[in-house]
């Protein structure tokens, strides 16, 4: 082969393996790319269920005695004795401390013997003013005469009256003497001894301090936006319960006793006691209580955990999954919540399952993967199934 012609057949060769690689490349550019499958959000979910939920509100309270008494004594005296001890349940009127009753005594016979002396003057000065009378009438005797006769037996009358009354009061010192219990209840601490000198009506120096635990109050206070819905109730039908601690599930029952006639302007807040029969004991005066006040059931409520509602500049909402798994946003009205529930009357149905956990990475119609059913509702076996 000619030289000429080998070198136009090898360029020939070469243009032509050069347009197949650009063709090549041009094909494998132009392709279009693989798709890709869209990845899917985990989340939480929960069903939203109609159910009753309680109309109760939620404080913290403090037991006090439905009646307290510092017991004083009346008078002065020793201590010759006393009848009970600290922290004793005691009767009303029951002994309590025993003073030294002779003083009182001597008084009382005293009172006794003066009186006597006292009623017979008396009786002798209206035997006299009876004859003066009679001598009066036969004019033998003068009107200024009778008229002293007549003063003298009253003034004598007067005097009985008078030593009456001091045997009374030396009577009731004498009653006094043995100090008694003014109310049932539980005693505190003793603050007399025997061989102690007490004071008559001393506050400061009490003998002991009384107070009734059974019955017994709770106080609490409530927010004055309550007021209104708490006083269309009948207030008799108000429950109030109480338990002791953060993690006692023991409650006790009650009923709604008194509403303050007044709001305290200092905290917008009213003033409520629930009463308790506490027979068992368990509420102590002092202590502080968790207290639930229930007006009523709500029967047929759309509830929701609460976790599953947001809030945002349009209002409050929620996240719900449909059957294909895609998720949509709702706004929703909450009217209440009620232990760890929201209560819907709007935006959600029951048995609409909303997401609990993970909103933050969802957009309205991304594709949800149901990472573990939760809530009070109930299971989401049907959502659960169409993620998968």
């Amino acid at each position: 082969m000619p030289p000429r012609l080998a070198v136009a057949t090898r360029a020939t060769r070469l243009t032509l393996t050069l347009m197949l690689l650009a063709s090549a490349w041009l094909a494998a550019g132009c392709a279009p790319a693989p798709s890709r499958r869209a990845s899917r959000v985990p989340v939480a979910v929960a069903r939203a269920e109609s159910r009753t939920v309680p109309w109760e509100w939620e404080a913290t309270g403090t037991v006090e005695p439905v009646a307290s008494a510092d017991v004083t004594a009346q008078v002065g005296g020793l201590v010759t004795r006393v009848a009970f001890r600290e922290g004793d349940e005691v009767r009303e009127g029951a002994v309590l401390v025993q003073l030294d009753a002779r003083p009182f005594q001597a008084n009382v016979a005293q009172a006794a013997a003066v009186l006597a002396r006292d009623r017979a003057q008396a009786r002798t000065a209206r035997l006299d003013l009876e004859r003066s009378e009679t001598l009066a009438r036969q004019q033998l005797l003068s009107s200024s005469e009778l008229e002293d006769k007549r003063n003298a037996a009253e003034a004598l009358a007067a005097t009985v009256m008078a030593d009456s009354a001091s045997l009374d009061k030396a009577r009731l010192d004498l009653a006094y003497a043995t100090v008694r219990a003014a109310i049932a209840g539980r005693t505190g601490r003793l603050h007399v001894n025997v061989g102690d000198v007490v004071k008559p009506n001393d506050p400061e120096s009490p003998v002991v301090t009384i107070h009734q635990l059974r019955p017994i109050r709770v106080r609490f206070s409530i927010p004055q936006s309550d007021l209104d819905a708490l006083r269309r109730e009948a207030q008799q039908h108000v429950r109030v319960l109480v338990a002791e601690g953060a993690a006692d599930t023991t409650w006790s029952d009650g009923r709604l006793a008194f509403v303050d006639n007044q709001v305290d302007a200092a905290t917008g807040t009213v003033l409520l006691k629930g009463e308790f029969p506490n027979r068992d004991g368990a509420l102590w005066p002092g202590e502080f209580v968790r207290v639930r006040l229930r007006l009523r059931d709500e029967p047929g409520a759309t509830v929701v955990p609460s976790a599953a509602v947001g809030n945002s500049q349009q209002g409050p909402y929620c996240y719900v999954v449909n059957a294909d798994t895609t998720v949509e946003m709702r706004p929703v009205q909450v009217s209440r919540t009620w232990r760890g529930l929201s209560v819907i009357t709007s935006g959600v149905k029951p048995g609409e399952t909303v997401v609990t956990d993970g909103q933050n990475r969802l957009t309205p119609g991304a594709r949800a993967s149901i990472r573990v059913p939760s809530g009070p509702a109930g299971t989401t076996s049907a959502a659960a199934g169409a993620a998968r």
